[in-house]
């Protein structure tokens, strides 16, 4: 499975942005998909994920009430819709796939199996 992430660029402060994580010749329906993002010199940060259905859904304290993650099975493409964006939040973002049919998701990296090459978000004025 290879994911392919997009939508990444350059916003200013209080903007928003689109990330899309898509897997080009696979289905999507059976994977539960976690967001994550890395800024210089910081660790991994979980910060959405999303039940394989799409009713399950989880977030990061920081970005909560900003972001929404969603899923178009139909597409085979999850979303992260960015809004309020903040220089904290500039990070290369990745999305990550696990197979699960479980009812909630987790935020743990390591839980997933699958990964994207990310796409630069950087949030300046």
């Amino acid at each position: 499975l290879q994911l392919v992430e997009s939508g990444g660029g350059l916003v200013q402060p209080g903007g928003s942005l689109r990330l899309s994580c898509l897997a080009p010749g696979f289905t999507l329906d059976d994977y539960a998909i976690l967001w994550l993002r890395q800024a210089p010199g910081k660790g991994r940060e979980g910060v959405s994920c999303i039940t394989n259905s799409g009713a399950g859904t989880n977030y990061a304290d920081s970005v909560k009430g900003r972001f929404t993650i969603s899923r178009d099975n139909a597409k085979n493409t999850v979303y992260l819709q960015m809004n309020s964006l903040k220089p904290e939040d500039t990070a290369i973002y990745y999305c990550a796939a696990n197979v699960s049919a479980r009812p909630i998701c987790v935020m743990t990296a390591y839980k997933y199996d699958y990964w994207g090459q990310g796409t630069q978000v950087t949030v300046s004025s």
